[in-house]
């Protein structure tokens, strides 16, 4: 495997691989929504990179190596040397339609020798966990499954994906990986501090959490949030995201952090599902658990194939964009901190309106908010 990192800034334009690009076979990349809606920018990669399969999505900030960027759109060609992908796309008018497009997509994909999937989907017009559940309905949790919803900043207005197309709204994109060489570690982890009473909910549809202990959802946060913050809303509310337990299996927690609110009825909308009679507790961010958080997932994901490299290696990241407001110019301490617990290998990503990863206990793919998600990509020798 061959691995070539580039970037595109409005002095430079794309800055070109000096390797034949009609070598690679898969292109990702990540910009934010007003570099990337034109589509010009896609149009570019096309031209330079005419045989790759091109994926990318808008974002809440670009990761390169160890630093963070909204003017560039960051990104990584890919060549195979013994792996053979598939690049498939759906399409999402409501949100109600996100286990159906889930399912298309474990269908397109799904082969006997499926060895991982990574994708990308629309932030906003998507429920994460119900896509999440679509896909691995078909493939099992057998195969790992990571990847990410596309962001706008803090803005939640609008967010694209580009699969092999120019990005626009409402698409979800996967690449599937087939094939015994290729070797897919993954990683995820948070940092949060849960603090507070636990609540339990008591009434949501899908998610759209509309009761906390029989009180309205949004009522909760406004006691947590001063006058300023409230208005800021749903911005403001990254910072505090909820910690999820299913009573069942306590061992089971998620984190689910706020894409929307609806003022008429106090209700808070979320990323993926709030089910109904699971516990609930707030969180808040601790710079340093954060950081310590990103390289557990780093760990993970290093670990699970510590010999596999046979040529370069490329690790793509996916952190929340309620991590990247809370820690400022801090956030780069988090990637610093990830980069040290990681073979060298070149490292790209972005900041999410979710991560899309196996979970570091259950092992089952699940949609995470307010993490850290490590994926690495090698083939064997």
């Amino acid at each position: 495997m061959r691995v070539t990192q580039l970037h595109w800034s409005e002095q430079t334009g794309w800055q070109t691989p000096k390797a034949d690009a009609q070598a690679f076979d898969l292109v990702l990349y990540f910009g934010t929504r007003e570099a990337l809606a034109s589509g010009a920018r896609y149009r570019e990669l096309r031209t330079i990179f005419p045989r790759a399969h091109l994926l990318g999505c808008s974002t809440g900030g670009q990761i390169r190596d160890v630093e963070v960027s909204d003017d560039e759109i960051a990104a990584v060609a890919i060549r195979f040397e013994a792996t053979t992908i598939r690049l498939v796309t759906s399409t999402v008018d409501e949100i109600s339609q996100s286990t159906r497009c889930g399912e298309e997509i474990g269908r397109a994909l799904m082969a006997d020798d499926l060895a991982g999937i990574f994708v990308l989907s629309d932030g906003l017009r998507v429920n994460g966990g119900r896509l999440v559940a679509g896909i691995t309905t078909v493939i099992g949790d057998d195969i790992p499954l990571t990847g990410g919803l596309a962001g706008d900043g803090a803005a939640f207005q609008e967010t694209m994906v580009g699969a092999d197309g120019e990005p626009r709204p409402g698409v979800v994109g996967a690449i599937g990986f087939y094939g015994a060489a290729i070797r897919i570690g993954h990683g995820s982890a948070g940092g949060w501090d849960a603090f507070g009473p636990r609540r339990r909910v008591t009434r949501a549809n899908g998610n759209i959490l509309l009761a906390l202990d029989g009180q309205p959802a949004l009522d909760l946060y406004e006691r947590y949030l001063g006058e300023e913050d409230v208005k800021g809303l749903p911005g403001t509310a990254l910072l505090f995201p909820l910690i999820i337990q299913d009573p069942q299996r306590p061992q089971h927690e998620v984190v689910r952090t706020i894409v929307g609110i609806d003022r008429d009825q106090r209700a808070l909308i979320f990323a993926g599902d709030m089910p109904e009679g699971w516990m609930t507790r707030l969180m808040r961010g601790n710079f340093d658990n954060l950081a310590a958080g990103a390289a557990e997932a780093a760990r993970q994901a290093n670990s699970r194939f510590p010999d596999a490299a046979a040529g370069d290696e490329v690790s793509l990241l996916v952190s929340c964009i309620g991590r990247r407001l809370l820690m400022g110019q801090r956030i780069t301490e988090e990637l610093e901190a990830a980069a040290r617990e990681m073979r060298p290998m070149t490292r790209v990503g972005f900041f999410s309106y979710g991560e899309i990863s196996p979970h570091a206990v259950s092992g089952c793919c699940e949609l995470h908010n307010q993490t850290m998600t490590v994926t690495t990509l090698s083939e064997a020798a």
